[in-house]
């Protein structure tokens, strides 16, 4: 399966699948405007690969359903959370 990939520049981290490069109907006009102008990052068969951030079993599901997928970045690390949890490590040992 081929796909193309756009960048988001509006939303750092942000990237669009679709199906076919440039083909932009299958993805709601709503998605489309708060996603800006899409940048295209690379255009790449999907068949045998690996995905660093995303499924790639639910990237491809997501195109045959909806006929694009997109990848959202991390929620930023909760800090205080993270304090903690290393608070009570040293605190255990």
């Amino acid at each position: 399966m081929l796909c193309s990939i756009y960048k988001s520049p509006k939303k750092e981290g942000t990237y669009l699948y679709i199906e076919k490069k440039d083909d932009f109907s299958k993805v709601p006009e709503a998605l489309l405007q708060m996603f800006g102008r899409p940048v295209l990052v690379m255009t790449m068969s999907l068949a045998g690969k690996t995905l660093a951030s995303v499924d790639i079993e639910k990237v491809q599901q997501s195109l045959i359903d909806d006929g694009f997928f997109l990848q959202l970045p991390p929620p930023p690390e909760n800090l205080l959370e993270s304090y903690k949890a290393r608070k009570a490590a040293r605190h255990a040992q």
